[in-house]
């Protein structure tokens, strides 16, 4: 049985746990997902070869989550599951390409082979179309240059910044995390508007609409903290981060960029010489996503980053898995003794938040705290959570 990445999208908790459960005893790697948004968010750092969602979820609905999947990834595998059949619905996820839609209950052994099939008929499907595309020299399903310009352009206008918390372990803030956001329905998703600008050769523009965009609040409000800032490996060779005059120059101090190694670094001696630049200007360096796809020893010797970012796959569930809980414990203790502060993204639970505190994490990212939004969203820390040295403090 070929064993696949599974993303498990359900608001009832019991129930995902259960499937979770089910797909991870089946020898599948499983991600959890609360909702529509987290879905998209984790659909976007990493790659997974199936997602099963439900299809009633507040704010975000599983044809919704279809329908924007659709949007950068016609061969991905989606199981819908509903307990509120209706006509529409079923309508809405034949037209945008379900794989199956299954009623609940179900018992959890059928999910399992219709995952495996899931699984198996996605690569097939992305085996044919990559062969194709050799074949051809273009990309197929893709349209004609002109429309996916225009829809670009419609995109790029669109973009907004949101902004999302980053906290101290004791529930101060830190500082914010920039994250690029589209009112374009055609591109609905930062994936989405990365994917487009990279075929058409545009990805300076989005990187730099960005940073302008991102410098202008946290310049007028020092008390917005630190400013993180994503970039693509490709933006190192992009002249105007280096300038002067730039809009993130004049606020260097104040700012972490998170390299996203989307791709392999070719040319480590050309990284390093471009990091080395812009420490030069006041910036912190960050490595983004550590532990997913290809971020790695390379970016880390490479980068010599001041922040190390946990990718989300490694915080996922981390109090209820102990391999989780041994890499994060030996990530954190490394990076003290280099100097380099860790960051915990993705947090969704308090379980999650008190096992990266006792791990070592130095700051926390996620859900739990604040979900991205408007310049500044506020964030919740829990009352009962406390870092725990200061409760082993206390009891002596």
């Amino acid at each position: 049985m070929p064993a696949g990445r599974i993303l498990v999208v359900d608001e009832d908790e019991a129930l995902r746990r259960a499937i979770t459960r089910e797909l991870a005893v089946a020898g599948h790697k499983v991600v959890e997902a609360t909702d529509g948004t987290s879905a998209l968010y984790a659909i976007e750092r990493q790659p997974f070869d199936a997602v099963v969602s439900d299809v009633t979820m507040v704010g975000f609905t599983g044809v919704e989550l279809l329908r924007a999947i659709r949007n950068h990834d016609l061969d991905l595998p989606l199981v819908l599951l509903t307990s509120d059949p209706t006509e529409e619905t079923a309508t809405d996820a034949l037209e945008f390409g379900a794989l199956d839609y299954l009623l609940k209950p179900i018992e959890l052994a059928r999910l399992a082979r219709v995952m495996e099939r899931a699984v198996v008929l996605g690569r097939i499907a992305r085996n044919k179309r990559t062969a194709m595309e050799t074949l051809t020299g273009h990309p197929i399903g893709a349209g004609d240059r002109a429309g996916g310009e225009s829809a670009f352009d419609r995109a790029l206008h669109s973009m907004w910044a949101a902004f999302q918390p980053v906290l101290r372990t004791d529930g101060t803030l830190c500082g914010h995390e920039a994250l690029l956001r589209t009112r374009n329905p055609e591109l609905p998703t930062p994936l989405a508007v990365l994917a487009a600008a990279e075929k058409l050769g545009r990805l300076p523009e989005v990187g730099r609409r960005m940073r302008r965009m991102s410098a202008q609040p946290v310049a007028d409000d020092r008390d917005s903290g630190l400013l993180f800032v994503n970039l693509h490996p490709r933006d190192l060779y992009d002249d105007e981060l280096f300038s002067e005059r730039a809009p993130l120059t004049a606020i260097a101090e104040r700012v972490v960029l998170e390299i996203t190694e989307r791709d392999a670094i070719s040319d480590l001696a050309h990284v390093r010489r471009r990091c080395q630049a812009l420490r030069e200007l006041g910036f912190s360096l960050a490595i983004d996503n550590l532990g997913a796809r290809y971020a790695g020893i390379s970016a880390f010797t490479a980068l010599q980053p001041d922040v190390v970012k946990l990718d989300m796959s490694f915080v996922r569930a981390v109090d209820r898995d102990e391999t989780r809980q041994k890499l994060v414990q030996s990530v954190t203790r490394h990076c003290r003794d280099l100097g380099m502060l860790v960051l915990a993204e993705g947090v969704e639970t308090e379980g999650e938040l008190h096992c990266v505190l006792e791990l070592g994490c130095d700051l926390v990212q996620g859900f739990l705290l604040a979900k991205p939004g408007p310049a500044f969203p506020v964030a919740s820390w829990p009352r009962d959570q406390a870092h725990p040295s200061w409760t082993s403090a206390e009891t002596h």
